[in-house]
């Protein structure tokens, strides 16, 4: 059995779990989100822990299983703790800002690119070369800061763009110069 997926989600104080059908609802102090799931899982809630199961082991529920339980464990700890996303501008001459609702950031093209913040998530312009994007949707503000990265992709030579804080770029010598 899924060693993932049998593992028990407790439920926190202050977070409402509400089954409806296939869909789940959770909501807590930093907001509320829905899922639905897959008709052959079954969630139970009872004394604060919730469980998911599933009917037998063919190969599909098997995978549903685990995925299912992260799924809805991410949304519980979303609606408690929040997801963030921290993003490292380097360059001569980059910079990012927040004008209002938009990000607006200089990479070296001839013109800005502005992004409009995406309802569910918060954008937070520490320095100008830091974005951190706040949220308790882990699909959202992951796929958010891939579309902010995806804006100038860091490149191996110098180093120059947008990275994660995380994230380590393998960088490349580059010429040598000519040999007489």
């Amino acid at each position: 059995m899924s060693r993932i997926g049998r593992a028990p989600i407790t439920v926190p104080a202050g977070v409402e779990i509400k089954l409806d059908g296939n869909a789940i609802t959770v909501k807590g102090p930093k907001g509320t989100l829905t899922r639905e799931f897959n008709e052959n899982m079954t969630v139970a809630v009872d004394n604060g822990v919730l469980t998911v199961s599933r009917p037998n082991d063919a190969k599909e529920n098997r995978a549903l299983h685990g995925l299912t339980r992260t799924l809805i464990n991410n949304m519980v700890v979303g609606v408690t703790e929040g997801f963030k996303k921290e993003l490292e501008v380097n360059g001569v001459g980059y910079r990012v800002a927040k004008e209002g609702n938009k990000l607006v950031m200089n990479l070296g093209y001839s013109h800005q690119v502005i992004m409009e913040e995406v309802p569910g998530i918060t954008i937070d312009v520490p320095n100008p070369n830091a974005i951190v994007i706040n949220g308790c949707d882990k699909q959202l503000v992951g796929q958010f800061a891939a579309n902010v990265r995806e804006k100038r992709p860091p490149e191996p030579y110098k180093g120059k763009g947008i990275k994660y804080v995380d994230e380590v770029i393998r960088r490349k010598v580059g010429k040598t110069g000519a040999k007489k």
